[in-house]
């Protein structure tokens, strides 16, 4: 299974508290923040709803490790 690299690149203000808890619940805090999260239709949903406010990039499990 592949991992995703998700960063906050936008700020939340102004938009929907629905928006915000979904950033939250993605493991971001602040501006330029990442995780690294696995590759599932929850997470890629969750990102859906949030896209214009993060970036994803595709990371294989060997630079996901190397990251932490």
């Amino acid at each position: 299974m592949g991992k995703l690299r998700v960063t906050y690149t936008k700020s939340s203000i102004g938009y929907s508290g629905r928006q915000k808890d979904t950033v939250k619940s993605l493991g971001l805090r602040r501006m330029h923040d990442s995780v690294v999260l696995p590759d599932t239709p929850t997470v890629r949903g969750m990102i859906a709803t949030v896209a214009h406010l993060v970036r994803v990039e595709e990371v294989s499990d060997a630079k996901a490790e190397a990251g932490k």
